[in-house]
């Protein structure tokens, strides 16, 4: 389906011929999935909260992974169930090769993020996640040979600052925890230029597909690989009063909507802009959070905030299209 998929990543980041109004859209659209990743730290929060008992039972991380397990699976269910495309791709090696790549990394990122908060302060795991906005622009610069502008830049900093501090300056002491929210962030980036690349040339609803589904099973694997796969009491733990409906919005708010609107419109963007925008999260997790009685107000929000949306104002008003300069 379109061009050969044997390019070199850098070979193109950009859709060809993208009209104003193709770029208008798919900013809105990343932005709304900021808006809905935001409440998924709401969401996340009030299941965990509600499975207290099999934390202690199974470990936190046997229990968020079946979470994650649980999403996916819901994701693609609705996917297979509402496009026929989705089914069409189960039956495509290049859909499944692509989705394979796109998911293990989703997974892996997932994953290690998981691990490294159980050790980790919460400001110190959004600073250290927010630094895939600084591995989008070097990984993506590297890889074109060109040198980004200098609006870019402050566009990245500002962001980068923004997300890390909002909850406040974060107290980092390097550990293992902090090493794998790092190698979460790097894998968050790959994740993004990937999808760049990938979405250009397949068919987004496809490759959604096949994604989801090799995240879920992932997932499935790791919940037997933490020793609790065989209880069944694991797998239901997802139908316990207080968590099946969050677990619902996560499915299909936080994947299905978010990961396919992602797929869809993140191909008309720069792979560093939508980086910028997808910082823009923490902003609504934080306004959501303030709104539910469940953040404390401090001045490092307003800050943070304002940094974060500073920097997305001044690459999406004079950054131009997000391409950069050719080495001098």
């Amino acid at each position: 389906m379109g061009e050969s998929n044997t390019a070199p990543i850098g070979a193109d980041f950009l859709a060809r011929n993208v009209s104003p109004e193709q770029r208008r859209k798919a900013i809105y659209a990343l932005l709304a999935v900021t808006l809905v990743w935001g409440a998924t730290f709401i969401w996340m929060k009030q299941a965990l909260e509600n499975l207290e008992f099999e934390k202690a039972q199974y470990g936190k991380n046997g229990v968020v992974a079946t979470l994650v397990a649980a999403r996916f699976a819901i994701a693609s269910i609705v996917m297979l169930a509402f496009f026929s495309k989705a089914r069409l791709a189960l039956k495509d090696k290049a859909m499944w090769k692509d989705g394979i790549l796109l998911g293990v990394l989703m997974f892996l990122a997932y994953f290690s993020q998981m691990v490294g908060l159980d050790d980790i302060d919460p400001s110190v795991s959004a600073f250290l996640t927010s630094l895939y906005v600084v591995f989008t622009a070097i990984i993506t610069t590297f890889l074109a040979k060109k040198r980004p502008t200098r609006i870019l830049i402050s566009g990245v900093l500002l962001a980068t600052f923004g997300a890390g501090f909002i909850e406040g300056p974060p107290h980092v002491s390097w550990g293992i925890g902090e090493l794998l929210t790092v190698i979460c962030a790097a894998l968050f980036a790959l994740h993004i230029i990937f999808t760049q690349r990938i979405t250009l040339q397949r068919d987004p609803i496809g490759v959604s597909t096949t994604s989801f589904i090799v995240v879920t099973i992932s997932s499935i694997l790791m919940v037997f690989v933490l020793g609790e796969g065989t209880e069944p009491q694991q797998w239901t733990l997802v139908v316990s009063q207080g968590v099946l409906m969050p677990v619902l919005l996560l499915g299909l708010g936080g994947t299905f909507f978010c990961l396919l609107m992602l797929n869809l419109f993140q191909r008309y963007l720069h792979p560093v802009q939508a980086a910028i925008i997808y910082a823009l999260e923490p902003v609504w997790a934080t306004a959501i959070g303030l709104g539910l009685g469940m953040v404390d107000w401090t001045f490092w929000i307003a800050i943070g905030g304002g940094s974060l949306f500073i920097g997305n104002i001044i690459v999406e008003s004079l950054g131009g299209d997000g391409d950069s300069q050719e080495e001098e």
